[in-house]
């Protein structure tokens, strides 16, 4: 780290409210005392506000979802008649003393504007019955004649150039002014609000009573279900995504026998190396189950043993830098062949996953590839005899196979790794599929390393294979077909890339 801002360094004494007084005309400074911080010379203020080129960036092109963004705040628009809307980007949050964990804008800001930044707010101001006008408040160029931007810890000299709200307005296509104004207008607006919650402590306590949890929660879900259908601009992304993150399994591969000398934490390593160099960061944890922790369905500690003869579960996604991400499991056999038990483990889900894929098809319920899936593992299960003399059909109604598949079969996929997961019950779970959704497709096979109920030598195998799979006008297209499914051809694929 390089130190502090010099306030913070090297001022021991406690301000006064004289020293924290401002001229109106200028944003607030910590620690400001006589016009400058304590301990700053004039002469090293007045050396700091002048000698600047001008870095202004005009004649922008705004990004590439401006269209898309613009639209779902037209529907969202259209949702909420007459209404003021304020969706928060979030704040910085702590990780330790000085520093921050790295910032992700949330969700439902970043679909309706593209932007990123911290303290970022959207605010869509009623213009009547019908119709918002939208302003997205931001924090502007930080101040270089009272000293913020070299005294303060946010400031530019700090953490790094912001866009000026001019620049702010040309890259995103809506209007932008300074976020440090907002709070005092929100405090003084009457009519009904909505805001979405969790994102911002401070604009919600600026609200205070204007708002209520239920009407903030049917704003958050008219989002999440807003989510469910993606544009052909997230099906891109969606894609690149995926591209990125095959790329990141092909480097796991190539390294497993390092791997092996160190500990799962390489392939955790190798793999946001590509997320970070191609992408804005993995869009999960990453899972690098080895032996029997890919029994542990979000093992994320990643420091157990690489050996040779276990099988590796790698679940794993790069998120690009849009901020979508993909959510891709492939089990490997660490030396590079499945032995006799764990292809008949592997075949199993294999064969249960393309049940399930099949099912995914515009009008069909939502919840028919999970069934689809569950009723081949149950087979295997009742055929292996891990269930006695049972026969599937009360198997299933009892649900007892879940004692060793345990999750879902899949989810919906886009901004979030688990996207749309505000949506009602019955648009989602219950609902109907339509072409531009995309979801995940994850059964598995998870014998625990203490299970007695099943016999020893499958005690502490793990088994998942996930795709994202779009539904299309007319079935569905695996997005993440580059990667080899079959047993076979996950031995081939790992000796070309081992050779």
């Amino acid at each position: 780290m390089g130190g502090v801002p010099f306030e913070e360094e090297y001022v021991t004494e406690e301000p006064t409210a004289e020293s924290l007084a401002t001229p109106e005309d200028e944003a607030p400074i910590k620690q400001r005392k006589n016009g400058l911080y304590p301990g700053v010379s004039d002469e090293l203020a007045a050396n700091m506000r002048s000698g600047w080129a001008d870095t202004e960036l005009r004649d922008l092109q705004p990004i590439e979802q401006a269209p898309h963004t613009a639209r779902r705040r037209a529907a969202l628009s259209a949702r909420f008649p007459g209404e003021r809307l304020v969706v928060p980007a979030g704040n910085l949050r702590t990780r330790s003393n000085d520093t921050e964990y790295p910032f992700r804008a949330s969700t439902e800001y970043v679909y309706l504007t593209g932007d990123q930044t911290h303290d970022g707010v959207l605010v869509l101001e009623p213009t009547g019955a019908e119709g918002h006008t939208a302003t997205v408040y931001l924090l502007p160029r930080s101040d270089r004649e009272n000293g913020e931007f070299w005294l303060d810890g946010q400031g530019e000299l700090w953490v790094g150039r912001r866009h000026s709200l001019a620049e702010a307005e040309q890259l995103l296509g809506i209007p932008a002014a300074d976020v440090r104004e907002l709070p005092a207008a929100l405090a003084g607006a009457t009519g009904p609000v909505r805001v979405v919650r969790g994102h911002d402590a401070g604009i919600e306590a600026a609200l205070g009573e204007k708002t209520t949890a239920a009407r903030d929660e049917e704003l958050r879900v008219f989002l999440s279900e807003l989510r469910l259908v993606k544009d052909e601009w997230e099906i891109g992304q969606l894609q690149a995504a995926v591209d990125s993150t095959v790329r990141g399994f092909e480097d796991v591969v190539k390294v497993l026998d390092k791997a092996e000398a160190t500990s799962e934490r390489y392939i955790e390593g190798t793999f946001f190396l590509r997320a970070r160099v191609e992408g804005n960061d993995v869009g999960y944890g990453s899972i690098c189950a080895a032996g029997p922790h890919a029994t542990t369905l979000h093992w994320v500690r990643n420091d157990g043993d690489v050996r040779s003869g276990d099988l590796l579960l790698l679940d794993a996604g790069v998120e690009t830098r849009s901020l979508y991400t993909a959510d891709v499991t492939r089990t490997l056999p660490i030396n590079g062949r499945f032995n006799a038990l764990q292809r008949k483990i592997y075949d199993a889900v294999y064969e249960a996953q393309e049940a399930g894929i099949a099912a995914v098809r515009p009008g069909a319920r939502y919840l028919d590839f999970h069934e689809a899936a569950q009723r081949v593992l149950a087979t295997r299960l009742v055929e292996w005899g891990l269930l006695g003399d049972m026969d599937v059909e009360k198997v299933l109604e009892l649900g007892l196979q879940r004692r060793w598949t345990l999750h879902g079969t899949g989810h919906m996929l886009g901004l979030d790794v688990h996207d749309c997961a505000a949506a009602r019950r019955e648009t989602y779970a219950d609902g109907t599929l339509e072409p531009g959704m995309c979801l995940t497709v994850e059964p598995g096979l998870y014998f625990q390393a203490d299970d007695l109920t099943v016999p020893e030598e499958y005690r502490g195998i793990g088994v998942r294979i996930e795709d994202d799979i779009l539904v299309t006008e007319d079935g569905n297209r695996n997005l993440s077909a580059g990667l080899p499914r079959t047993a076979d051809e996950i031995e081939a694929w790992m000796a070309r890339l081992k050779g």
